[in-house]
């Protein structure tokens, strides 16, 4: 006999209790509007910390709140750059004079692409 008194009613998806003498949590309504000039409403308990922004329910774009309340500012730290990292490692006068001996080589045609050192083996060839 119990099991035809649930039949039909979806287990779980309903609740068959009596909300008399339930007392609610102290609720506030929040106002967002997003950039496409969308305002809407979220309900909040009276205890929370009201968030400044919030997704847009019908666009998806981040809403501000109307309220007045501003996100926090994040600090952002300056791009380092590979020049920067370097300078990090070594001084400019040791850049440089590594510099210098790596393009001695080069003209030296001791370091470099290949077809580089054969012009340059023709040159030597032809002044000797």
């Amino acid at each position: 006999m119990a099991d035809r008194t649930l039949r039909g009613a979806g287990l779980g998806s309903q609740s068959f209790e009596d909300e008399r003498g339930i007392e609610f949590a102290a609720r506030q309504q929040v106002g967002y509007r997003c950039p496409a000039q969308h305002e809407f409403e979220i309900t909040m308990s009276v205890e929370a910390e009201i968030p400044a922004t919030w997704e847009c329910p019908r666009c998806g774009a981040e809403g501000l709140s109307i309220s007045g309340i501003k996100p926090e500012e994040k600090a952002e730290k300056p791009a380092r750059t590979h020049w920067d990292m370097l300078l990090e490692r070594r001084s400019e006068k040791e850049l440089e004079d590594i510099l210098k001996e790596r393009l001695d080589l080069l003209r030296g045609g001791e370091i470099g692409p290949a077809h580089l050192h054969k012009a340059n083996r023709k040159r030597r060839t032809a002044k000797a």
